[in-house]
């Protein structure tokens, strides 16, 4: 049974870059869980699911044969597979975006994609990132974090990393207000919503370099998971 390291916290916030690096360092496995949700958007979309309501993406996710994906640990990191094919920058749309939270919110989705990240610790030690990975998924593991900041720096991260991959258009206000939605969204949810649980440590990188982000987090584990 591997150890896991869970890293929660709003869109933009630096939890894939960080949780990268800090796997990078001690040998983890990184895990993006929000790519499962954002496969499932894809697959509702593809099927002409109405992601609007909720009894059709659950019967829709509940349907698939083989769960919302399949996966390959390689190179550091979970790779999830549509069709045995990594879907890249097609689940990194403007529209998987504007659809994302609400197949996010359908406790099915979130079932099937709880299921399928706990059985990554037989993969070994993992670093995960999402919104409900300390409160739902491994809310048990002495390693949890709650990574932060504020709306305008990570609207400007997130414009960023948009513009370097030639998939958005949008402004830095634009990706603001879908920032914001999203945060509404996840924390206002029915089922696992997006919230810092007793007992994580919260890191807000505001103003913090990008390593000096990382470094806060492994100080902050266990002793022997440093070693």
């Amino acid at each position: 049974m591997g150890r896991v390291i869970a890293i929660d916290g709003p869109s933009g916030a630096g939890k894939s870059s960080v949780s990268r690096e800090v796997g990078r360092r001690l040998g983890f496995v990184h895990v993006d869980s929000g790519a499962l949700y954002r496969i499932a958007t894809l697959l509702c979309l593809r099927a002409g699911v109405d992601t609007s309501s909720d009894s059709s993406v659950a019967a829709f996710v509940s349907a698939l044969p083989g769960g919302v994906a399949g996966y390959r640990a390689e190179d550091g990191r979970v790779k999830w597979l549509v069709d045995g094919e990594e879907p890249g920058d097609a689940i990194r749309t403007e529209e998987i975006n504007s659809h994302a939270s609400e197949v996010a919110r359908v406790k099915e989705v979130r079932d099937a994609v709880t299921a399928t990240l706990r059985s990554l610790v037989s993969v070994g030690d993992v670093i995960v990132e999402g919104r409900d990975i300390t409160s739902v998924v491994f809310p048990d593991t002495p390693a949890r974090f709650f990574l932060t900041a504020s709306a305008e720096a990570r609207a400007s991260r997130r414009r960023l990393e948009q513009v370097s991959k030639g998939i958005s258009g949008e402004s830095e206000e634009a990706v603001k207000a879908s920032l914001l939605k999203r945060d509404a969204i996840d924390s206002t949810r029915r089922y696992a919503p997006l919230k810092k649980s007793d007992g994580v440590i919260e890191i807000d990188s505001t103003d913090m370099a990008f390593d000096e982000v990382v470094e806060a987090v492994l100080a902050a584990l266990p002793e022997d998971w440093r070693k």
